[in-house]
């Protein structure tokens, strides 16, 4: 691969270096590494089940201790609406009225979202908002035939002409209509946090958003503000991070080498959510909670997710102070008893799923430094759902290329679909990740973990896109609970399917979760 002056400029500009941009192309060369699955965490062999009594524990500590940490929410929500509204693209750019009726175009699409989207649309949250402005655009709108109104209406919510929802951040969208306002996923996330994070009459939450997206989040906030504050008797303490252009990636064409636009420059592409680890690791806070921008619900439906919330938030701060204990002790003393240094052992094995090999075999400083090695990480607690056939990354237990074996979230792609060993295990996983994650990123001594420390680099990740109508290859960086998070001490925890409501089309506005009855 040969680098022009000008290549070596534009690499320079993003903040990159030369070095980095070869080991990016290296990766491309390598292709992907799949993971080693050993088993699928289940509930008894690294999923945690509780019963009422210790989820209620696990409440109370909580509430006791939350009011003397520093405690915030992180949204990662630089994503467009786009995807939400591909099905409504589509039906635009296909559907003719006058050539078909709205039934048949729908019998031969066989889109259920698209049946229950056109089935209830009067129910959208916005619906009456997309009547009212096709009116406005077309004098002639009640003359028309209901299919063509049909089609007019989804037009209008689409398009800058319109409500432009299809440019919006995903955040700003109307997800739910109450009597007097309609509510955007970014004001149900302010809702539901100040439920169970507000610490002294403030409520803390950062969100990752488009470079370009940051005053829209404000003046958003700005028409909510007084309204909200009031209704929750809490100060909302925002802030707001972009995903940084030194995390982005070259892109490559097919034989591995650089692509490039129509006008001859190299083409840059943002890491994937990975890239996010540097944005957490700039958050000074002692718990943080994790939760994607579109996993909301409406007001009277949120009482599982805050108590959900609470019993993560316990459970992590309960093994949190046992760690924090064990990493005193080993740090203080010169002399340790076997029995301590077994204690410990099984707690690592039991609580963390955590393993030191051949430990017996280890002289005591060994031992002493082996299982300080295994403690001193950032810890996360993550809800796991029962799998019902949603989409997302699944729960296992991993070996890395050391032989250790950890609790890991493994996306699909991650896993070698060509192995018929690794497929098995992939069918027998009965929980998936919805990404509720409660994170401990101080140490013992109440210094922040450097969390960039804690990445598994070879979890980066390739995948096929396009650009200007060309193929090309993008890596995306270790994903944010993926390899992100890979060295993490990590604990899994079965969460109820009630806590997770993301709307991944716009049809899904139309659950019950995500309508007010």
């Amino acid at each position: 691969m040969k680098l022009s002056e000008k290549d070596i400029l534009q690499i320079k500009e993003k903040g990159l270096t030369t070095e980095e941009v070869e080991r990016q192309i290296e990766i491309f060369k390598r292709g992907n590494i799949k993971v080693d699955i050993r088993e699928a965490a289940t509930v008894g062999k690294g999923i945690s089940e509780y019963s009422e009594a210790r989820k209620k524990n696990f409440i109370g500590t909580f509430e006791a201790r939350k009011d003397q940490l520093k405690v915030m929410k992180f949204v990662p929500a630089s994503g467009a609406a786009t995807r939400m509204f591909k099905a409504l693209h589509n039906f635009v750019n296909e559907f003719h009225p006058d050539k078909e009726s709205l039934r048949e175009y729908l019998d031969k699409k066989e889109n259920q979202n698209l049946q229950r989207f056109f089935t209830k649309i009067d129910q959208l949250p916005f619906y009456e908002m997309a009547q009212e402005k096709a009116k406005e655009n077309h004098s002639d709108f009640e003359d028309k035939t209901s299919d063509e109104q049909r089609l007019l209406l989804v037009e209008t919510m689409l398009y800058s002409n319109g409500l432009d929802l299809s440019n919006y951040p995903k955040g700003l969208v109307p997800f739910h209509k109450y009597d007097d306002h309609l509510a955007t996923a970014f004001e149900e996330h302010l809702y539901g946090a100040s439920l169970y994070l507000d610490v002294n009459g403030k409520t803390s939450l950062h969100f990752t958003v488009a470079e370009g997206d940051k005053e829209k989040f404000e003046k958003e906030f700005e028409a909510i503000k007084d309204r909200l504050e009031k209704d929750r008797n809490t100060k909302f303490e925002i802030s707001y991070s972009y995903q940084d252009p030194k995390t982005d990636t070259i892109a490559v064409d097919d034989h591995n080498e650089p692509f490039r636009t129509k006008d001859g420059k190299l083409f840059f592409r943002p890491g994937g959510h990975g890239a996010l680890i540097e944005n957490l690791n700039q958050q000074d806070a002692d718990l943080v909670f994790i939760k994607n921008i579109d996993n909301v619900v409406v007001k009277q439906s949120i009482g599982d997710v805050v108590e959900y919330k609470k019993m993560l938030g316990g459970n992590l701060l309960e093994l949190q102070e046992q760690i924090f204990r064990y990493l005193k002790e080993l740090t203080d003393h010169s002399e340790f008893k076997d029995e301590f240094l077994s204690e410990i052992k099984d707690f690592l094995e039991t609580k963390l799923c955590a393993k030191i090999q051949e430990f017996e075999s280890l002289s005591t400083s060994e031992k002493v430094k082996a299982l300080q090695d295994k403690l001193d990480r950032p810890l996360r607690v993550c809800g796991m759902v029962k799998n019902e056939g949603e989409p997302g990354g699944g729960p296992f237990l991993v070996k890395n290329k050391d032989g250790e074996v950890s609790l890991q979230i493994i996306e699909g792609a991650q896993i070698d679909k060509d192995n018929p060993e690794q497929l098995k295990i992939a069918r027998e996983a009965t929980h998936f990740n919805p990404v509720d994650i409660v994170c401990g990123i101080h140490n013992f001594k109440g210094e922040a973990f450097d969390l960039q420390e804690f990445v598994d680099p070879e979890m980066s990740f390739i995948a096929d896109k396009t650009k200007d109508g060309k193929p090309l290859k993008a890596l995306e960086r270790p994903g944010l609970w993926n390899g992100g998070m890979a060295k993490w001490n990590t604990v899994f925890v079965e969460v109820p399917v009630s806590t997770f409501n993301p709307v991944k089309t716009v049809a899904d506005l139309l659950k019950s979760t995500h309508q007010v009855h």
